[in-house]
């Protein structure tokens, strides 16, 4: 696929999420109408989406992602695997050497890890196994892993002894992902035990960063962790709806928008 027809294919994607973030269910002939596509390039579309997690397929029609249950973490790794480290890249060239920082659970989280590895005399707190085993061995780094329960799906550690032991820290950085951000600029997720860790990261950063691709923009999940005006920087790999710009501005959270 020519890279112009696949921006024309990705474009279309992000308005039918925006069309169903408005409308809710959608019948495939009104899809396939509105973007003067066949029904049946409007289906690949649906099956695409619905792949990712993004979609809810229904009999003649899609509608909002269920807000109750994330995409599997196997699928997650390789979801936006590129604008994830495009975002990772960017971030890291935020953070100064000497800092302390909390990384918590999440995908591009981890791909954060990976991209200051490089970085001098690090001191990252973390409650994601993953991070920890990507930040194991270099010696530039030190590593405080918390306890907690385990997710064997993701090797998130979660809980309240995982909040416990992240509100003993006061640190320069707090580098949080999230599963979803509302129109309004509420931040969603969907386990109350991750939210925990979460908040308590965002109550224990003097700066908070958050990390995310483009899909998260409108998904849905049901668990509040926060809103966007508690973050200091939102970094993603596209420019927010404008709605979400809006609040972003009132609230003076900077925008990185991590090139191609």
């Amino acid at each position: 696929m020519s890279n112009g027809k696949h921006a024309s294919v990705r474009r279309r994607h992000e308005q039918i999420l925006e069309q169903l973030q408005v409308g809710g269910f959608v019948a495939v002939g009104d899809l396939a109408e509105r973007f003067s596509v066949t029904p049946q390039t409007m289906r690949r579309d649906i099956n695409t989406l619905a792949g990712q997690g993004l979609v809810q397929r229904f009999h003649g029609g899609v509608g909002p992602a269920l807000s109750t249950e994330n995409v599997a973490y196997t699928d997650r790794q390789i979801l936006c695997r590129e604008e994830k480290r495009r975002i990772a890249r960017d971030m890291a060239r935020c953070i100064p050497p000497k800092s302390s920082l909390f990384i918590n659970i999440g995908t591009t989280t981890e791909e954060v890890a990976r991209a200051l590895r490089g970085h001098e005399r690090l001191r990252v707190i973390t409650n994601n196994l993953n991070v920890a085993t990507i930040l194991t061995g270099h010696a530039n780094i030190e590593l405080i892993v918390a306890g907690g329960v385990v997710r064997h799906r993701d090797g998130g550690i979660v809980g309240e002894a995982a909040a416990d032991f992240i509100r003993q820290f006061k640190v320069d950085f707090g580098i949080i992902g999230i599963s979803g951000i509302d129109a309004d600029g509420t931040l969603l997720d969907y386990d109350y035990r991750e939210v925990r860790a979460a908040r308590a990261i965002i109550d224990n950063s003097r700066k908070v960063f958050l990390a995310t691709d483009y899909t998260k923009f409108g998904r849905n999940a049901m668990v509040r962790l926060g809103h966007l005006s508690e973050i200091d920087a939102l970094f993603t790999d596209r420019n927010p709806p404008a709605v979400l710009e809006e609040v972003m501005r009132e609230s003076e959270v900077a925008l990185h928008v991590a090139g191609g």
